[in-house]
């Protein structure tokens, strides 16, 4: 068996010379194909509104993504809404924070950002634990965060600002693909939906939410990432393709619990728990 041509659930990349897969289609000799699965678009004013969230009752924004970054000053444009220049702004990513700059004023002092990990986010989120936030999500979207915020007992509001569907896939003839990289549960869903689940070529995907739904939906993963061996899909599916040509036998991924995860939600909680019975003994 020999891995020919691969389809990855992402917008061509503008200079393809310049992507990590055109050196991994060089190395292999694999043609690379791209075809999103999804797009996200963000909520109507009416559908923010049907959620009761009021924006001026929040001190800080927790933003996940660039896509919920425009919904949220496309509504606050469109209900008149301005937002105080004391607002602050909490990012998961650098990237993230610097495109605030298309509609504010970019201050670091209000713009904080963590470094693209979960752990990372959380602990910038309760160096300001005593902001009242609201949670700019996607839908669907993995709920570890909310769940995590909901368990450290901080003051959140979530609120759906962007929404996922599904690209037009009619020209897509998936049978002549060797393997296909997704990204999202929102790709798994696309997939299911489009293909079903029965004679699929292999299945690579990224992040604990697509693998989670991946193997919910009883689809055999064959490659993932990140791990410590794979950190990137690129390295993913090199490392897979290794496999192949050597005849390799490659068994499913399965999904674990990250335990590390667990026990730094668990220190977060003690140390939130004891830092709020210190200052109910200060106060008395």
């Amino acid at each position: 068996m020999k891995i020919q041509r691969v389809l990855v659930s992402q917008p061509k990349p503008a200079i393809i010379e310049k992507s990590p897969f055109y050196e991994l289609s060089q190395k292999h000799n694999v043609e690379i194909d791209y075809q999103p699965f999804n797009r996200v678009v963000g909520v109507s004013l009416k559908e923010f509104r049907a959620q009761r969230v009021e924006i001026l009752e929040h001190t800080a924004v927790i933003f996940t993504s660039r896509t919920t970054v425009d919904s949220f000053f496309h509504i606050c444009e469109e209900a008149r809404i301005t937002v105080p220049e004391t607002m602050k702004y909490i990012c998961q990513t650098e990237a993230v924070a610097l495109y605030l700059q298309k509609y504010i004023v970019y201050r670091k002092r209000k713009i904080s950002f963590a470094d693209g990990s979960f752990t990372s986010l959380i602990e910038l989120i309760i160096k300001h634990k005593e902001e009242k936030f609201m949670l700019a999500l996607s839908d669907p979207h993995r709920p570890e965060l909310p769940e995590t915020l909901q368990k450290l007992k901080l003051s959140v509001d979530q609120v759906i600002l962007a929404r996922t569907v599904a690209s037009d896939l009619k020209e897509v003839e998936l049978k002549n693909y060797d393997l296909v990289a997704l990204y999202s549960p929102s790709d798994i869903k696309t997939l299911i939906e489009k293909f079903g689940t029965e004679n699929l070529p292999a299945v690579a995907v990224f992040g604990d939410g697509a693998l989670r739904a991946a193997v919910a939906a009883g689809i055999n993963v064959l490659a993932n990432a990140p791990t410590p061996q794979a950190p990137s899909m690129v390295k993913a599916i090199d490392l897979y393709i290794e496999k192949v040509e050597k005849g390799e036998q490659i068994d499913p991924v399965a999904v674990t619990v990250d335990e590390r995860k667990e026990e730094f939600i668990r220190t977060q909680q003690h140390k939130l728990a004891k830092k709020t019975r210190v200052r109910r003994v200060e106060a008395k």
